[in-house]
């Protein structure tokens, strides 16, 4: 596909994003949500509350059945992000290292021995 035909297919793509977006705004429960969201926010800072403590006072049986599914979901600002898995092969021997960070042993030595570059060459997949 050429470029030209890429740019005008996107474009096209836009306007109806845009033209979808304009019909949400336009619709009362979009914004009674909006609003409802607006005023619990300020609530919950106002008696200076998380989303997991009104979800505790309204079903604390959800806190009870899994507390750190909860946690996770609704407080994910204060927990750190989880790294993408990547996997390596190494073409001169074959083997498989699966890591998410760079302190991994065998990981480190292929670094030394080929570069830093070269090891990151070797990325065969990443998944969350």
């Amino acid at each position: 596909m050429s470029l030209l035909n890429e740019y005008m297919k996107k474009e096209q793509l836009l306007k109806q994003l845009r033209d979808e977006l304009q019909q949400l705004e336009q619709d009362q429960r979009l914004k009674s949500e909006l609003e409802f969201k607006g005023k619990l926010e300020s609530l919950m800072s106002e008696y200076d509350k998380k989303a997991s403590d009104v979800i505790g006072l309204l079903d604390p049986e959800a806190l009870e059945d899994n507390p750190q599914k909860v946690n996770a979901n609704v407080d994910s600002t204060s927990s750190r992000r989880k790294r993408k898995l990547k996997v390596y092969k190494n073409p001169h021997t074959g083997e498989v290292v699966e890591t998410r960070g760079g302190n991994h042993k065998t990981l480190k030595t292929w670094k030394e021995e080929y570069g830093n570059d070269t090891v990151e060459s070797w990325v065969e997949n990443t998944a969350d």
